[in-house]
């Protein structure tokens, strides 16, 4: 497979376009609850083709070179681990939340991952959550995972929330850029 490449020029106005497709102000209640006045929609971004293929070439370096499989999570990982796959030409590997139980009743849909090297992919991360239990399921099934790639790093800065499963986390943006284009 080809390595990733690393000649990606960075893009200064990347961090100001996403906060401002991103970003909304109103009411909305979030999952804990609480209402909030500004809410930020991850999902804008990956709807708008031009801007996530500016965000998936800004994810390239980022990728580690023994890469063999992108293991886009649900929902928000599959359409950035998709176009990074058509970009690296590496496959992509999609990780659902819980496993299917019907069919195939696969918790990662397409290649097999004992013994293969994955680099999960995701837009957003708090707290990991989700890359935590993904991460668990695919060493349980063989997998060597040992970093994640996002567009959006929101954990508190300077904090990695996966250092309890030994992830490195390799962000686009994070929280601290996006609130300093915040005007």
């Amino acid at each position: 497979m080809p390595a990733p490449h690393d000649d990606a020029v960075p893009d200064p106005d990347l961090a100001r376009d996403v906060d401002a497709i991103c970003r909304l102000t109103g009411e909305f209640t979030l999952r804990s609850g609480q209402v909030a006045s500004e809410y930020f929609d991850k999902y804008l971004f990956e709807a708008e083709p031009a801007l996530l293929a500016r965000v998936v070439e800004q994810m390239r370096p980022l990728l580690p070179a023994d890469t063999e499989l992108l293991g886009g999570l649900e929902l928000g990982g599959v359409p950035i681990a998709t176009v990074l796959s058509a970009r690296t030409l590496l496959p992509a590997l999609f990780v659902r939340k819980q496993a299917k139980e019907y069919g195939t009743c696969k918790l990662a849909e397409g290649p097999d991952v004992a013994g293969r090297r994955v680099t999960l992919v995701e837009d957003v991360i708090t707290t990991g959550g989700a890359v935590r239990d993904a991460t668990r399921a695919l060493r349980e099934a063989g997998a060597v995972v040992e970093t994640v790639v996002c567009a959006i790093d929101r954990s508190p800065e300077g904090e990695n929330p996966l250092a309890d499963v030994g992830l490195e986390v390799r962000p686009v943006l994070t929280k601290a850029q996006l609130d300093a284009v915040h005007a």
